[in-house]
């Protein structure tokens, strides 16, 4: 704002809210005056220049708050006036006053603020299904159990989950990058058709205001309750529910007992939610937290016949020439490899055919599938060939007309030449570490 700019707002608010107090609008006043002290404070700290103009505003503000303080007292006592159209203080608010004696603000600010830190958190629900089947997850058929036990089952068949039979409260995902952790995640929210998916990570929660952070984790699971049955996926929980140590802030320690309190605390009611979490360090995780995930479920790196299926899935409807038997010495090589390694040799093999046509100096003619109408047969389309094949044409791919062009099928070569440059992204210390938490608190995936 311009200088000079915040105090004539903050007279501009309080000349109205003395005009609503003249005409007994007495609730849009106290709004008014509220509002108007605030832009004097502002404009105390960051404008107003000497004492003796810091001074002058101070009384006004006294002298405003006194105001507001007894219309608070007189609209406490229920002998409200008519509000003007536009007056923001509710008599919801006004009623409920009676439980903050002596604040100026916070009985009529609550509804306001919850709303406020609400609709903030309303972006982190997941309206548009990710479109993940279970069939999508290669392996880790004992994590996708444990999951249809906690999500699927409770919504299909309640009447199994009666008496002492309760379905579980907290999931924990935990292995090496790369492993299928938030798809599988992806795969809860798509076939948990009738619950409310809240995906959230440390950004929806940290705030840099004082006591915003606490509030909004609050927020979170009271907004659960309100659209239960709901499913509250944290990724990389590590990031916010860290071991409690003497050196960390107090804001961090604050978030941490929010989340212990919500998730397990006195006077928290949790039926029908499920809070999902997932990290690729669990050691690091504070103990109270982990023991309120009552499911510790490894996800370790895929085993070979998930490999397999992991490279049909990626190479899916994609022109290739390679056989069952191709694939199967494919999934033996990579061992040791995670998921999302797979994913990135099969996409560097399909991008192999893309290379040739660019590097290609000479091109043959061939009949094959026309690529814009695959109904249509054409015996003149262009391939990448040696120099040495029989009816090469010298030429690069520019001269190629765009729906002349036939793309070469991926071939086992490129799938190795490919596998010969991706190395895995997990190193055996991780692992160490992962297996030794499975062995103390985990269970296999």
């Amino acid at each position: 704002m311009a200088a000079g700019s915040t105090l004539q707002k903050a007279i501009d608010i309080v000349t109205k809210a003395t005009e609503e107090d003249r005409n007994k609008n007495y609730e849009e006043a106290l709004r008014l005056y509220e509002h108007g002290v605030e832009y004097f404070l502002h404009a105390i700290k960051y404008e107003a220049q000497g004492d003796k103009a810091k001074d002058s505003i101070r009384a006004k503000c006294l002298q405003y708050l006194d105001r507001a303080e007894k219309l608070k007292a007189y609209l406490k006592k229920g002998k409200k006036k008519p509000v003007k159209d536009g007056g923001s203080s509710s008599s919801k608010d006004s009623k409920s006053g009676g439980k903050n004696n002596g604040d100026s603000s916070d009985s009529d600010s609550d509804d306001p603020e919850k709303k406020k830190l609400q609709s903030k958190l309303e972006g982190a629900i997941v309206v548009e299904k990710p479109h993940v089947k279970w069939s999508d997850v290669a392996g880790l058929e004992g994590a996708k159990e444990a999951l249809k036990e906690a999500v699927i089952l409770p919504i299909k068949f309640p009447h199994l989950f009666t008496g002492k039979r309760i379905p579980w409260k907290g999931i924990l995902l935990f292995g090496p990058p790369g492993t299928g952790k938030s798809y599988l995640a992806k795969a809860v929210a798509t076939e948990a058709n009738n619950s409310t998916f809240f995906s959230v990570s440390s950004s929806d929660l940290v705030s840099k205001w004082l006591g915003e952070s606490e509030k909004l984790v609050k927020n979170l699971f009271e907004l659960a309750r309100t659209h239960k049955p709901s499913i509250i996926f944290i990724d990389e929980v590590d990031s916010l529910c860290s071991s409690r140590s003497d050196n960390e802030s107090e804001s961090a320690r604050r978030i941490k007992t929010e989340f212990l309190v919500q998730m397990q605390g006195v006077g928290s009611d949790n039926d029908g939610i499920l809070v999902l979490g997932a990290t690729n360090t669990p050691w690091i995780l504070d103990s109270a937290i982990r023991r309120r995930f009552e499911k510790r479920i490894y996800i370790p790196l895929p085993e070979e016949h998930a490999r397999l299926v992991m490279f049909k899935l990626h190479l899916g409807n994609t022109s290739h020439c390679l056989t069952e038997e191709n694939i199967r010495t494919l999934a033996k090589k990579t061992e040791g490899y995670s998921g999302a390694d797979i994913s990135i040799v099969v996409r560097d093999a399909l991008m192999q055919p893309v290379r040739k046509v660019q590097s290609s100096t000479h091109f043959k003619k061939i009949t094959g599938q026309s690529p814009v109408d695959k109904e249509t047969i054409c015996d003149d389309l262009l391939v990448p060939c040696s120099p040495g094949d029989a009816g090469a044409i010298e030429m690069t791919w520019m001269e190629v007309p765009s729906d002349k062009l036939s793309v070469p099928p991926v071939t086992m070569g490129d799938m190795l030449k490919s596998l010969s440059s991706t190395k895995p992204t997990v190193n055996e210390e991780d692992m160490k570490k992962l297996d030794k938490f499975t062995e103390d608190f985990g269970q296999e995936g």
